[in-house]
C-alpha cells in the first residue's frame, strides 16, 4: 500500500504535464479555426501510463527502479490526431520551434517513413517538459505520438491483439495485421489525393454552421429586446435561405442583422 502512495506521488508531476500539453496543443487547433485556417491537429488525447504497466516495462527490459524516470519515456504520453500524412509533420514542425522555450526535444523516431516490421506507423517525438511543483521545477520525459485517423485505428488494433495474446501474436494474424496496415497507409495516401476537396468541404461546413450560430443567437437577441416583429422576419428569411440558398445569402442574413442590432442599440 505505501509503494503505491509513494508511486502516486512520483506521477503527479507527470499527470500535470500531460493535462498541460493537452491545453497547449488543442490552443493551437484553436487558434488555427479562429482565424478561419485549416489546423493540421484534429484532435488531442493523453494519458499516464498506469504503475502496473511501468513495472511491467520496467522488469522486461531489466531497468531497476532507480532509473525507471529516466530510461522510460512515455509515462507521460500525447497523442495528436491528423487528417493527412503531410499534417503529421506539419506538427513535428510546430513542435520544433517550441524546442527551447517550453520544452526540449530529446530525439525523434519517424515511424512513418521507416515502419516497423509489423506494420505499425507513427511519429514519435520523445521530450523533456518542465512542471513546476511544490518542490520546485522538475523535467520529465514525455512521448508525443503524431499519426493519422487510419494510423491510429490500426494501432488500437494491434495493441488490442497484443493484450490479448501477450504481446505473442499468431503469425497468420501477423501476416493480416500487416497487410491492414499497408491498406490503412494506402488509405492515406488515396485521401491526400482529394486533400484540397476535403479541407475546402469541411471549411464551408464550418463557416455555414458559425453563420447559422450567429444568425439563430442574434435573432434571440432581438426577441429578448423587444423586436419580436423583426425577429419574426429575419426567422422567414432564414428559413428561406436555410432550404434553398448558399452560404453568401446566410453570411449576408447575419450581417443586415448584426447591423439591425446595432441600430435598435443606439436607439434605446
Amino acid at each position: 500500500m505505501q509503494r503505491i502512495k509513494q508511486w502516486k506521488r512520483i506521477l503527479l508531476p507527470y499527470e500535470q504535464a500531460v493535462e498541460e500539453l493537452k491545453v497547449k496543443f488543442k490552443s493551437i487547433r484553436y487558434e488555427f479555426r479562429d482565424m478561419n485556417e485549416y489546423s493540421p491537429i484534429e484532435f488531442v488525447t493523453g494519458r499516464v501510463k498506469k504503475i502496473s504497466s511501468i513495472l511491467e516495462k520496467a522488469s522486461r527490459r531489466n531497468i531497476p527502479e532507480d532509473r525507471i524516470e529516466e530510461e522510460i519515456e512515455d509515462i507521460a504520453g500525447i497523442r495528436i490526431m491528423c487528417q493527412f500524412v503531410d499534417d503529421i509533420y506539419e506538427v513535428v514542425e510546430l513542435i520544433r520551434r517550441r524546442n527551447g522555450k517550453d520544452l526540449d526535444i530529446v530525439y525523434e523516431k519517424d515511424y512513418i517513413k521507416n515502419n516497423k516490421e509489423s506494420g505499425y506507423r507513427s511519429y514519435h517525438v520523445i521530450i523533456r517538459y518542465p512542471v513546476q511543483t511544490a518542490l520546485g521545477e522538475k523535467k520529465i520525459l514525455a512521448e508525443i505520438q503524431i499519426r493519422t485517423l487510419a494510423m491510429n485505428f490500426w494501432a488500437t488494433v494491434e495493441h488490442s491483439l497484443n493484450y490479448k495474446y501477450k504481446k505473442n501474436i499468431p503469425e497468420n494474424v501477423r501476416i493480416r495485421l500487416r497487410k491492414a496496415a499497408e491498406a490503412a497507409y494506402k488509405l492515406d495516401k488515396e485521401m491526400y489525393k482529394i486533400r484540397n476537396e476535403i479541407i475546402n468541404a469541411q471549411k464551408l461546413f464550418e463557416e455555414k454552421s458559425n453563420s447559422v450560430y450567429e444568425i439563430s443567437n442574434n435573432i434571440h437577441l432581438l426577441n429578448l429586446f423587444g423586436y419580436k416583429d423583426e425577429a419574426r422576419e429575419f426567422q422567414r428569411q432564414f428559413d428561406i435561405i436555410w432550404k434553398n440558398g448558399s452560404l453568401e445569402e446566410l453570411q449576408e442574413l447575419s450581417k443586415v442583422i448584426k447591423y439591425a442590432i446595432q441600430k435598435y442599440q443606439a436607439f434605446d
